[in-house]
This record gives C-alpha cells, structure tokens and sequence, in this order.
C-alpha cells in the first residue's frame, strides 16, 4: 500500500450495531472487550489535544446539555433533550502505507511519518478549527495510524453538519425535486451529491497532504493497474513529494533571506542615524570632516569601516589637541604648531579620500540591498546630497 487511507465515520450514544460513542472511546483507548482484533494492544499516544477519556467526559457532557427545539400541536415551540440515538461524534482514522517494522527500524520512514502527521493535523485544523478535540496514534497495528475526534459546538450538538457528504445530499433532499423528477431519480441525485462531496474532501486530503507525503490518491486494485503500471505511478508520487520538498526548502531559504535582508537594512538605518550624529560633532573640526556612512548590507565591511573611521578621526583629534596645549604653553613656537595643525589637516585629507572610497563601495551595496527590499536607493553623500 502506497495511497492515501482518510475515513470518516458518525457515532452517537446509542449506536448502530452495538457502534456507540462508548464502544469508540474503549476501542481507541484499548478496552480489552472493545480491542479483539489487536493481538498485542500498547497504550495509545495522544499527539494533539487530550486523551480518550477527556473526550468521552467532555462529548458526554455536552450531549446531556444540548437541545433541540420541539413544535407542538398548538404551535409552541420548547427545547428538547436530543434524542441518543442523533449522531453528536465524528470519528476520522488516517493510516500512512508503511509498515510498523519499517516504522521500527527507520529513522527516515519515523521522519516522514511524523511529517505526515504534523500535515494531518494542520487540516483538520484549517477544516475545523477548535471542534478537533483530539488526535491519538496508534503503533500496534499493521500500519501507524491516527485516530482524530470532533465534537460539533452548535446548540444541538449535530455531528452531520461535519460530514463533508451528508450536508450535500440533504441539501437536494431539502430542495425537493427538479420538475419532472421523481422521487426515485432526486433520491440519486442527493447520492451523487453524496459522493461527490467525500471526492472533494479526499481531494483536498491528497492535495494538502498525501502528495507532499509521497502517497497517490487511489490504489492500484481500484483502478485495474498492472504491476509496472502501480510502480511506475508510486516513483511518480516519490518524484512529487520531493519537488515538494526542495520547493519548502526554496521557500524557507528565501524568506529568510528576506528575513535577514529586512534585519539588515534596519541596522544599516540604525548605523547611519548614529555615524551621522557622530559627523555632525566633528563639523568645523579641521574643516574637512562632513562625511555621513549609510550602511552596507554586509555588516563585516560596516564594521571594519566605522573601526578605521574610529580610529583615525581619534588619533587625528589627539594630534591636535597636543597641538593645541603645546601652542599654549610655549607661545614662541608658533611656527611648530602650525607644522603640528597642517600635518592633521593633511590627516583629515586622507581619511578623506578613504572615506570617499569605502562611500563608493556602500553605494553600490546599498542599491542591491534596495532593490531586495524593493525601495529606491537614498544614499548621503559626503556633500549632504542624496543619490
């Protein structure tokens, strides 16, 4: 078996064929009378929401509350106590093709599998939202498998409405006849309806689910395959699952990409605002510094430039400062303090010129970057013009 396997099924408190809501509740939580068919029964395992007996105490209690409005002969309305045999459960089961040995002794076919799971249950999260209540594996069968549980959140507790055939049949039903029609022929037409709201639900499965997971949407016997006909379309389902794969990890690649771009342009801001306020301090100092650093999108060269730029602009400030005090102390040495001033002016001119260089780098940069973000360009210039 490499096909999908998704069956829904509709229980309420009396049951048909001794199939109550009781008798579901002791067979997914290996009751030994309600659990012959397993020949070594193992505790299940709940993988999203709460146990079996969670479930059966919260459908029992909401069962016992629920009402339905009642119209007598006189034309008054009054609420009910549903009747126990009206189906307040749906029950679902989902089983993955491989085998438990195989389940056993693969990490790979666990991964998967989990994989599957993790899938299964966000669409019945996406199709029914809080009435999933429970979703419980079972390991000691021929194949893993999932048992899921929900309870409808409507006043008279009416589990068909969560049916993905009966509401389209009972909407023909409810419609009466096209004209011409009998009874017998809408009675068909409510069963295509039927039928073809199970195909839409097990083709939404097998879209959301079973091709990323591998897995075809019929088996081979249904559809009269020859053998090399089922292999041929099983590698054709593997092929699928993994275009599906490397596309999720396109996916994930590019939106961290985008991720990291937005992370960066948002430092680059940061640093510009901050060497920009920085620039503003050193105006009129030696009357060369105006620069203003946007950032780069590679944080390594923002860094080391702002460490240079650091570092030079420090040792020319010391400089002058020296100049400076040593001019005040001996003012007959005039002529040397200008030597000393002109050498830090000469200085700024180079740091310039360096300055210049790495802004031509960031410009360039700076363009890729916007053109990632999708936003124009705005780039300072050391003459305070925008490019």
């Amino acid at each position: 078996m490499a096909y999908q396997f998704a069956r829904i099924g509709l229980y309420s408190r009396s049951g048909k064929a001794g199939r109550t809501t009781d008798y579901i509740f002791d067979e997914v939580s290996r009751v030994p009378s309600a659990s012959v068919h397993v020949t070594s029964p193992k505790p299940p395992e709940v993988v999203y929401g709460i146990d079996a007996d969670a479930v059966r105490a919260l459908h029992d209690e909401q069962a016992a509350a629920a009402k339905t409005p009642r119209t007598d002969k006189n034309g008054k309305t009054t609420l009910k106590a549903i009747r126990k045999d009206q189906n307040t459960l749906a029950g679902l089961i989902f089983s993955h093709p491989v085998t438990m040995d195989e389940y056993r002794t693969s990490a790979d076919v666990r991964r998967d599998v989990a994989d599957w799971e993790r899938r299964s249950i966000a669409w019945l999260r996406e199709r029914h939202g809080d009435r999933l209540v429970s979703v419980i594996r079972h390991t000691d069968e021929s194949h893993p498998h999932l048992h899921a549980y929900l309870l409808p959140d409507d006043m008279e507790m009416r589990a068909g409405l969560l049916h993905p055939g009966y509401p389209a049949k009972n909407a023909v039903l409810a419609a009466g006849p096209l004209p011409g029609e009998d009874k017998k022929a809408m009675g068909k037409r409510a069963d295509r309806a039927y039928v073809a709201g199970m195909r839409r639900w097990l083709d939404d499965y097998h879209e959301k689910v079973a091709i990323p997971a591998g897995l075809t949407r019929l088996g081979a016997g249904k559809r009269r395959l020859t053998r090399a006909q089922w292999h041929a379309e099983k590698a054709q389902a593997a092929a699928l699952k993994q275009a599906v794969e490397r596309a999720a990890v396109v996916e994930a690649k590019g939106r961290a990409y985008i991720d990291r771009t937005k992370r960066n342009a948002a430092a680059i801001r940061a640093d510009a605002a901050k060497t920009k306020a920085s620039a503003d301090r050193l105006k009129g100092f030696g009357g060369s510094v105006r620069a203003v650093l946007d950032g780069a999108r590679e944080s390594s060269l923002r860094e080391s430039v702002r460490q240079e730029y650091a570092a030079e602009i420090a040792a020319a400030k010391a400089a002058a400062e020296k100049a400076r005090a040593t001019a005040g102390r001996e003012r007959n040495s005039r002529r040397e303090f200008e030597k000393k001033a002109a050498d830090a002016s000469y200085a700024f001119r180079q740091q310039r010129q360096r300055l210049l260089a790495a802004q031509q780098e960031i410009r360039v940069l700076s363009r890729a970057l916007a053109a990632a973000l999708d936003e124009p360009a705005a780039i300072p210039t050391p003459e305070g013009m925008t490019l």
